[in-house]
Formats: structure tokens, sequence, C-alpha cells
């Protein structure tokens, strides 16, 4: 007989249970037996004998908490993680469209040259800044001139790059020959004249789903070029198209798994908050990851900001 879980749905279907039921069924019965009691290792350090580390979702008890627009939630903390991730990323948002811009993303908005700036934001959003006090160093290692590849043998990959130096090339290659069928880069994020920003956005993101190209490169891209100023761009929603790790943070905190519901219910949160849609990006995969992905701003001073951003979240999600 079919078990049900908390969303109401047998728990082999649903889609945000499902993946707990299958690693459940995947782990060797010898990693699931009790520990001994003076076994203190966490779960996620320890494995089986084939190597495999288990890793447990973080998750806080649930304390009562209850909010419409996030009813995956169960704890305070986890909305309050959630809102002050939401105010980061709509500060950084706010920074980028004509704020202090750290390191490249400065050298994307002043570089005269439109074909270079738009190369060196697709390098940033493949290769992704690091976390560290030097975030887009790797980048500047290996930018090249538009169109030359870089060379990727030893590059280093922040938290949302690409990760694999032979996906990433194959990308890249693919990238140049979408533009230069379109005549130039300007060209490809122009499309029709007659677009709006978010027409654009969403028609452009499309076109750019070439091998290799993720669509949280694609996504960051579009909204680095937009809040930059380089192209008329601006995102209409959160475009799910894959399962990477927003769309599985969304199905979460939405608690439901249909990408239309999901897609109105960000929008609702982001009015909500009074956050624009395009930080529900990077705030739901730093709150599922536990750890604050600072995308380029790790020593950038956001403080002012990034409180009244956190102050009017916090106020929409009630913790």
């Amino acid at each position: 007989m079919s078990k049900f879980c908390r969303h109401g749905t047998p728990v082999e279907r649903c889609p945000i249970c499902q993946a707990d039921v299958e690693a459940a069924a995947r782990t060797p019965v010898a990693a699931r037996r009790p520990r001994s009691p003076g076994d203190t290792r966490p779960r996620s350090q320890l494995s089986s004998r084939g190597g495999l580390t288990v890793r447990r979702e973080a998750r806080s008890d649930d304390d009562g908490y209850r909010s419409p627009l996030a009813p995956g939630l169960r704890s305070t903390a986890d909305a309050r993680r959630l809102a002050q991730e939401i105010g980061f990323a709509a500060a950084r948002l706010e920074a980028l469209s004509g704020g202090e811009r750290p390191g490249l993303y400065a050298e994307i908005a002043a570089q005269a040259d439109g074909e270079q700036a738009t190369w060196l934001a697709l390098l940033t959003s493949l290769l992704g800044p690091l976390e560290s006090d030097r975030p887009f160093s790797a980048i500047e290692d290996v930018a090249t001139p538009w169109p030359a590849l870089p060379e990727l043998a030893a590059v280093q990959f922040g938290p949302r790059g690409t990760h694999e130096p032979g996906r990433l090339r194959e990308a890249l290659a693919a990238y140049v020959r979408f533009a230069q069928r379109a005549g130039s880069q300007q060209l490809a994020f122009t499309g029709d004249l007659s677009w709006a920003p978010q027409q654009r956005f969403a028609r452009i993101y499309e076109r750019l789903a070439l091998p290799g190209l993720h669509r949280r490169a694609r996504y960051d891209l579009l909204v680095t070029l937009g809040r930059l100023g380089r192209h008329p761009l601006a995102a209409p929603g959160l475009l799910l198209t894959e399962e990477d790790a927003v769309t599985l943070a969304a199905k979460r905190v939405f608690a439901i798994g249909d990408r239309l519901t999901i897609e109105r219910r960000a929008r609702e949160l982001a009015a909500a908050a009074q956050a624009p849609i395009d930080s529900l990006d990077l705030a739901l995969e730093s709150w599922a990851r536990g750890e604050r992905i600072t995308q380029g701003f790790a020593g950038a001073s956001l403080q002012g900001s990034v409180e009244l951003a956190q102050a009017a979240a916090m106020a929409a999600l009630a913790c």
C-alpha cells in the first residue's frame, strides 16, 4: 500500500520526496544501521564499503512555522535563512545595476568593445566567481579576446561554474557558432527590435540552449548583461528548464514539482518581499546549499542595502 507524504501525494510519485526515497533505496544496508554508542561522526562522514558517502539533506525541526508564500517550509529558521539570502541577492543585483560593481563586473560595464564585454560576461557566468578575496582571478587568468577559445586545462571553477572543462569548451565553441550565425554577439542578443526587455530575455534564453551551456549559466549571463546595461534584458521569471540546484530548491520551498506553479509562486514571493524575481535564482540555491554563494561580491560592501532587503523579505515571510 502506498504511503502518502506531507504534500498529500504517494511518496513514490512526489517530485519533492522521491529523491529522498531513491537515495534511501540506493544506500547499502550497512550504511543505514544504527551507529555504535561511541561513534560520534556525523552521518555525512559515514561511508559504505564501496566508498559511497551518504549526505543527508539539512532540515530544521518543524516548529509550527507556516507561510502561504513558502508552503514547503516548516521552520522559522529555514524561513529566516531564505529571507536573508533573498536580501543579499537583491542587494547584489541593485549594485550590479548601478552601484559599486566589483572586479570584472565593472570592466564588463565599462568596456568600450561590446563584443569583448559580452564574451567576458559569458566566461564569468560559465566559470563562476570564486569564493575568495580574489573572486575573479581564475577568470582573468584564462580570459581571451573574442572569439578565441581559452585554455581550460587547469582552470578553477566557482560554486556555480560548469565544473567540467570538456563540457565548458563544448559550450564556448557552440556559443561562438551561435553568435557568428547571427552576425555578431550584439545582433544575437538584440533579436527583434520590437521585443520588450522581458520578451527578449525569454527568447534569447531559449536560443542559448546550446550543448554544454547549462541553465544557471544562461540565466546568469542574461541577468548580468541586463543589469550592467550591455543589452536591454529583464528576467520575466526563473525559467526553470533543468533539474539543477535552483529547480530542486524551488521544489522544496514551494512544495510542488509543477514548474508553472513554481514560477507563479516565485513571482508572488518576490513581489511580497519587494525583491526582483531574478534575485530568487541565487537566493534559492544558496538557501538549499546552506552556505551563501556571493557570486563575485565576497569582499564587496552591501551592508546597508542588504539589511533593508532582508528586512522586507523577513516581513513578507513573517519570520
